[in-house]
């Protein structure tokens, strides 16, 4: 049974934590092993902090642990120097609780391995290859390297995404509020002149009713469609699938997609490989960082085809998912036997690309949606102020 528990260390410091014990009793014990007081205790519930920690806050873990263990600090103490700083308190509580088990014995690896919401299976597998090279503090430096390069390509993504969001939101907005406001009030209007609407004032007046009288439940519809949509993705993998083979081959963001994946998986699987873990495991452990299902079977397959004994590069060859540039520098790399640089280039490009290529498609988006807006909203003056210009001219002077 898991308890939660609160306990006083030799030099007074109140420490909060979590272990597995039969009952309140051996809980005491095992504390008492490990130099703590017992306070009090409880069952552990999932407690509260138990989401993903900020990738900031784990990339200023990494650097402040790499210089503290550089320095020569023993890596408790290091731990028990970042406790005291650190700002946020989930990871003030994960840290207090790998101190329980480092000094319980544990390497710095397995109680990392205790909280997989906040250290993923590529962070630990990292943390115990360094523990095994003896090279501990330059394999967290890479840690770090990774999350800033990870972070760099979120970055990069949300910018695509933000702008357009921003102003398709405010258009639809616009829009919403012209149709079931301000045109109804106009038609009122015209109605009381009898004379014949333009076939453009007819449109808008037909769409407003229809979204007066069927907005709802267009709603309804596209809310039941998305649910629907959801819970079938998630209830088919072939589906899922056959959805990221089709989001690869869209125009202009699919090939985006595919470098952001591309420039993820070169990085890990290069960190990964230069801190000493064979090819297959890398390529296991880097395989979910794509979060593209075609890629990731692209890269299983090619798995599979190098433990059956193929180059490396013959067999990313073989699944025909990835461009030649990427084949071609595991070439370079098998034959030069600096495999982790070359997939570091593969890296470097791609992320170079990607931001050029985010740029390019900002410049392109930013003046077509605005040419789309204004051609929306000219369309809606045009089809109001027509008629009121015919009334106007109409009048008696």
């Amino acid at each position: 049974m898991r308890f939660r528990y609160r306990a006083m260390q030799a030099d007074g410091y109140t420490v909060r934590g979590e272990l597995d014990a039969a009952d309140l009793g051996e809980l005491e014990q095992r504390l008492r092993e490990r130099g703590l007081s017992f306070i009090n205790g409880e069952a552990a519930r999932p407690p509260l902090w138990r989401t993903r920690i900020p990738r900031r806050e784990l990339g200023h873990l990494c650097f402040h642990l790499e210089q503290l263990l550089n320095a020569g600090v023993p890596v408790v103490e290091s731990l028990a120097e970042l406790r005291e700083t650190t700002q946020h308190a989930g990871l003030r509580e994960i840290l207090v609780a790998m101190l329980s088990d480092i000094s319980a014995g544990k390497p710095l690896s397995e109680a990392a391995a205790r909280h997989p919401a906040a250290f993923d299976a590529v962070f630990v597998s990292l943390l115990r290859a360094g523990e095994h090279a003896g090279t501990l503090p330059e394999t967290i430096h890479d840690i770090g390297g990774a999350i800033a390069r990870d972070d760099e390509l979120a970055t990069h993504a949300r910018r695509v995404a933000i702008y357009p969001a921003i102003v398709a939101s405010l258009l639809a907005v616009a829009v919403l509020v012209a149709l079931t406001h301000v045109v109804p009030e106009l038609e009122k209007l015209f109605r009381t002149t009898g004379q014949t609407l333009p076939l453009q004032t007819r449109a808008l007046l037909w769409l407003s009713h229809a979204v007066s009288a069927w907005g709802w439940a267009l709603a309804i519809a596209t809310a039941a469609t998305g649910t629907g949509l959801h819970l079938a993705l998630a209830r088919s993998a072939a589906l899922r699938l056959r959805r990221d083979h089709l989001l690869l081959r869209l125009p202009l963001v699919g090939e985006l997609r595919r470098k952001l994946a591309l420039a993820r998986f070169a990085s890990l699987f290069a960190t990964l490989y230069a801190a000493g873990i064979n090819v297959i495991d890398a390529l296991k452990t880097s395989e979910n960082v794509t979060g593209n299902l075609a890629l990731r079977e692209g890269l299983r397959s090619a798995t599979q085809r190098i433990e059956q004994g193929q180059a490396i590069s013959q067999a990313f060859t073989s699944t025909g998912l990835f461009p030649p540039l990427v084949t071609r520098m595991l070439r370079i790399g098998e034959q030069t036997g600096a495999l982790d640089r070359a997939l570091a280039n593969v890296s470097s490009h791609y992320r170079r690309d990607v931001g050029e290529s985010i740029a390019r498609l900002q410049a392109a988006l930013e003046p077509a949606l605005t040419v789309t807006m204004g051609a929306l909203l000219l369309w809606i003056a045009t089809a109001v102020l027509g008629p009121i210009y015919d009334i106007l001219t109409h009048l008696p002077v």
